[in-house]
Order: C-alpha cells, then sequence, then structure tokens
C-alpha cells in the first residue's frame, strides 16, 4: 500500500470517505520530509496544515519560561494526524512548538483547500467535525489523565495510544509527557514488565 492509499484507507476508517470523497481531496494533498529536531510548527506561528504521518513522531511542547524545561504536551505517530489544532482551526498563532521527535515524513493539506473541501461535500465537513472531536477528545484525556489517574494507569494508556513508542523516543520524552520523573517511569515500566 502507497502513501495515498494508506491515507485513503485512514481516511475512511475515520469518517467514512469514500473513494470519491478522497478523490475531492487528491490534488490537496502533498507529501513533506522531516529529519528529527525538524519543526512542524513552531511557538506564535500559525499552523497552515494538516498532515497525515506516513511514519514517525512527532511532539508537541512548551517550555518553561522559569526554568528552561521543556515539557512535553501532545505526542502523535503513524496513520494519525499531527496538528496543532487550535491554531488550525482559528488560524492564530500557536502555543507551543511541534517538532519531529524521529525522521519523519507526513501527507498534508492545507487549510484553505480543507475549507473548500467542506464547501463542496457534506462527507468532507463531516471529516471537519470528527476530527475536532478528536481533538477535543485527545485534550480531555490529557487533562483528566493528570487529575484522575496514576501515572501507571498514564504510562498504559500511552502504550495503547503509540504501541511502537519505545522504540523510536528517548525515555525523557516519555517521562516528560507522562509528568514523571526518569526513576519513576523505569520502576512503572519494571513493575509492568514483572506483571
Amino acid at each position: 500500500m502507497d502513501e495515498i492509499e494508506r491515507l485513503a484507507f485512514a481516511l475512511n476508517h475515520f469518517a467514512g470517505l469514500t473513494e470519491d470523497d478522497f478523490k475531492l481531496s487528491e490534488d490537496f494533498w502533498l507529501p513533506k520530509d522531516y529529519r528529527k529536531g525538524d519543526f512542524y510548527n513552531l511557538h506564535g506561528t500559525v499552523c497552515t496544515y494538516l498532515g497525515f504521518i506516513v511514519d514517525g513522531v512527532f511532539r508537541s511542547y512548551t517550555i518553561d519560561e522559569k526554568t528552561g524545561e521543556e515539557k512535553n504536551v501532545f505526542l502523535y505517530s503513524a496513520n494519525g494526524f499531527v496538528v496543532s489544532f487550535k491554531s488550525f482551526i482559528n488560524q492564530i498563532p500557536c502555543d507551543y512548538h511541534t517538532q519531529a521527535l524521529t525522521d519523519a515524513s507526513i501527507i498534508y493539506i492545507r487549510y484553505t483547500d480543507l475549507l473548500s473541501l467542506y464547501q463542496k461535500s457534506h462527507r468532507w465537513e463531516k471529516f471537519g467535525r470528527l476530527l475536532a472531536q478528536e481533538a477535543f477528545n485527545v485534550t480531555m484525556s490529557r487533562i483528566e489523565g493528570f487529575i484522575l489517574k496514576s501515572p501507571e494507569e498514564r504510562y498504559l494508556d500511552l502504550i495503547k495510544q503509540h504501541p511502537d513508542i519505545f522504540n523510536n523516543v528517548p525515555l525523557y520524552h516519555i517521562s516528560s509527557y507522562l509528568g514523571i520523573q526518569g526513576p519513576s517511569l523505569s520502576r512503572i515500566r519494571k513493575r509492568i514488565s514483572g506483571k
């Protein structure tokens, strides 16, 4: 399955977009490669495109102004979307950086092209609604995870959402995402592997 076929399959699975629906968008999707460390979007800039990750892992992070410490907010991996959603839908400057944690490749669509698809097709409008719901769900799950779940439960959720993450991303990034220190992550991993 090539990249475009994977994208069409993912869009069908995610929003029920048919082959004909996808054909409406086919000319709008463009490939882009990232080296590890390249930025998808910078803090203070407007996110103007939505990316489908073909390969690789991205993170969104903030920098603590007092300590200079980077804090990972979101992780994005293959066969999912990468986007600074609030910035993208409101076309306002982004509150965080989004960066490739590995070499990565995406297929992306510009905001203006997606808007034109919404006007042409109710199924594409549905895609937009489902994308917004997914962004809301991911954000709420992150917030509720820190309030309602233990670090171990957050760790298990991470494995479920990003099964290959430990093969691709340094542990300090995972610790930051989980809101724990490295030694705590090591203890959690040891406990779980012993079960």
